[in-house]
């Protein structure tokens, strides 16, 4: 079968689902619970291991032989199909199919030189071993500066080839392509190492300032030049797993906005900082990113840290409107010391989905819980699945634990 013939079919399929009522219904209900309206809670599932998904389900398998077709269209198309029929929960499917513009963001710091570990080579999850490669303040130099480009010709030639596949089944829209990664924490982490970082906070802190500085600048350069060629993703409709339809940036499945960043989302985080002190939060992560938030119209902030101890300081962050609350913190301190203004962004535990036996009790029991602390300090707690190494080869241990997290949040 041709690309031409495998896509159309997708598309109508993908359109025969993505034009049901349900959609827009589901649309209205993200941006009702993100303006703050009393609605139920929210539950999305992210970041599966598809390796294992693909490997019990021959629709998954991919057949394109173009490389853009097959990695922006194809697998967009039976990603979000399987997901419809195995586990739905509050994701719409968009009537539109959204291609990024042929953007470059040239490489800004040193090559990871890392020992990797897996313990199954065709999982992305792997254990990583860095390379410390900033030994002193001359090293710095290293972060170079960025440079973001965008080949219109090739762009276009893109939209056209997709337009003329398939346009006539699907609206296109083509924006973005070109981003910068915000958590520079992670970068840091995977240039030095999380145990050499921690060293370098009591014995060299000027040497780790001076990287979050320069790659602070670095960062704010790329987003101007992103800017500058009206780059950024403003109909993203996720934001680290976070849907993002608001009344301010996002009413709709496309944006009408300028694509700049002041009209998008972004997310950052710190997460090796779980093992320090708040004060090193207030210290080495917020002046910097701070800096960044300011030059977008959202924030989502954190992921797989504890933050609980610390929210005081991460409130500060500007235009912030998610925080994250992951296994690792205390939930009832989380709630206690969140302002009502934010949205708790809990993330259930993936490894009740990767343990001997599927405890579908245990699962509701702190589902029910969650629901509970955050119903008792007034605050909107949406639900974040992500992060799902492995099912045990075991699909269906994703739609139990949809159906059960979908019959929670809806007796509130």
């Amino acid at each position: 079968m041709s690309d031409k013939a495998i896509l159309r079919q997708l598309a109508t399929q993908y359109m025969d689902i993505a034009t049901l009522p349900i959609q827009r219904e589901t649309l209205d209900l993200i941006k009702a619970f993100n303006r703050g309206d009393n609605t139920r809670p929210l539950v999305t599932i992210f970041q599966l291991p598809w390796n294992e998904l693909t490997s019990n389900n021959d629709f998954l398998k991919l057949q394109c032989e173009d490389k853009f077709l097959r990695n922006h269209v194809e697998v967009f198309f039976r990603r979000e199909i399987y997901r419809w029929n195995h586990h739905q929960t509050d994701m719409p499917l968009e009537p539109v199919l959204k291609i990024p513009f042929a953007a470059t963001v040239s490489r800004y710091a040193p090559n990871v030189q890392q020992t990797l570990l897996a313990t199954d080579p065709q999982n992305s999850v792997k254990s990583h071993s860095y390379i410390n490669q900033f030994q002193d303040l001359e090293d710095v130099a290293k972060i170079k500066d960025v440079t973001v480009s965008c080949d219109r010709n090739l762009s276009k030639e893109r939209l056209d080839l997709v337009t003329a596949m398939i346009g006539d089944i699907i609206p296109i829209h083509q924006e973005g392509g070109a981003y910068i990664h915000t958590p520079l924490w992670d970068v840091l982490t995977e240039l030095m190492g999380v145990e050499e970082i921690y060293y370098q906070l009591i014995d060299n802190p000027e040497l780790l300032h001076a990287l979050m500085d320069r790659l602070t600048n670095v960062t704010l350069s790329g987003f101007e030049q992103i800017n500058k060629l009206q780059l950024a993703s403003v109909s993203n409709n996720y934001c680290h797993c976070s849907p993002t339809y608001t009344d301010e940036l996002l009413p709709d499945f496309v944006s009408t906005k300028e694509p700049v960043t002041k009209n998008a989302w972004t997310f950052t985080m710190a997460q090796l900082f779980s093992s320090t002190s708040p004060a090193v939060t207030a210290e080495f992560e917020i002046p910097y990113i701070s800096k960044i938030a300011e030059k977008f119209g959202m924030i989502y902030y954190g992921c797989c840290e504890r933050l609980d101890d610390r929210l005081d300081i991460v409130q500060t962050i500007p235009n912030l409107r998610k925080i994250s609350c992951s296994p690792w913190s205390n939930k009832k301190n989380f709630a206690a010391n969140l302002n009502p203004k934010f949205i708790m962004s809990n993330k259930p535990s993936p490894a009740f989905l990767a343990m001997p036996d599927f405890d579908e009790a245990f699962i509701e029991k702190d589902l029910i819980e969650t629901c509970e602390i955050a119903k008792s300090h007034g605050l909107r707690v949406e639900f974040l699945l992500k992060d799902v190494s492995t099912l045990k080869n075991d699909p269906n241990r994703l739609a139990r634990w949809a159906k059960i997290a979908m019959k929670v949040v809806n007796r509130y």
